[in-house]
């Protein structure tokens, strides 16, 4: 998922809702008799992932897929949870156990169905590693809650700073405990990052955000570190009402979105910009 804000409660939700029906239907609810599963996702790259799944592997599966694709963060999680779509795909852990915890909701990951990362990664037009920032070098980070909280961790993970204990995902530069080389932290708004690139020593960019770039910035090849995908949090994965984990069509569909075919047409579209998770 792209840049995450924090989401203000009951007004938002219902706002979403109003507009999750609208976009859904009546008619096309997520339990048709003839077992289409019906599936909400962002266009980038989740909605293209599931498009490839649903025209090349869903009908050999014997799986009627559906996509129904939404700009937003907040409409495929009101749409699932009122049961206009059976199940989304485009959000990581940290933001659904948020999304839950303000919304009342109560939906979870599938299983086994954890299927890419848009990793960050520290970029810079000055430095050929990450080690080379001087003192009082001025680092951009995103400005929202859940990434400017990855942005320092993977500083912290490859020993540039180091944050307080137990800071989860909401740290910010008031958590750092040590910061030995006495950086300073420019925090703006996630798709602007590439372009701050000219005015700072490095940035702290989303693989999304990366990869829009003019000209593109490739996690894999550019970037002085990245995340890696193995056991990060944010993974982006299959997600449905709690209940309906178990339904067939939801196995079929994250066996599909965690198949060989799926790791190759990631690798091949995305250029590590967006990296399998499986």
């Amino acid at each position: 998922m792209r840049n995450t804000a924090k989401i203000t409660t009951a007004v938002l939700a219902a706002g979403a809702l109003t507009l999750g029906l609208s976009a859904c239907g009546s008619e096309d609810s997520a339990a048709d008799k003839d077992g289409k599963l019906i599936v909400a996702a962002t266009p980038t790259p989740q909605g293209a992932i599931l498009t490839y799944v649903q025209q090349n592997l869903a009908k050999k599966a014997g799986l009627d897929l559906e996509v129904k694709e939404f700009t937003d963060y907040v409409t495929p999680n009101t749409a699932v949870q009122q049961g206009e779509v059976f199940a989304n795909y485009f959000q990581h852990k940290p933001y659904l156990d948020d999304f839950n915890k303000k919304n009342g909701t109560d939906i979870v990951p599938v299983k086994g169905a954890t299927v890419h990362l848009e990793p960050l990664g520290v970029y810079s037009k000055s430095l050929k590693k990450l080690g080379d920032l001087k003192n009082g070098s001025t680092v951009a980070v995103p400005n929202d809650t859940t990434n400017e909280a990855r942005a320092l961790k993977l500083l912290a993970d490859n020993g540039i700073i180091e944050l307080k204990k137990g800071v989860g995902y909401e740290a910010t530069p008031k958590d750092i405990a040590k910061n030995p080389k006495n950086l300073k932290f420019k925090e703006l708004e996630a798709p602007t990052l590439p372009r701050s690139l000219a005015d700072v020593d490095a940035a702290v960019i989303n693989g999304n955000y990366a990869l829009e770039a003019k000209p593109a910035l490739s996690p894999a090849k550019d970037a002085l570190v990245a995340e890696k995908a193995k056991g990060n949090p944010y993974g982006n994965f299959l997600a449905v009402k709690k209940g309906d984990e178990n339904d067939p069509r939801v196995k079929k569909l994250a066996k599909l979105l965690t198949s060989p075919e799926v790791k190759k047409f990631i690798e091949d579209k995305y250029d590590g910009a967006v990296v399998a998770a499986f």
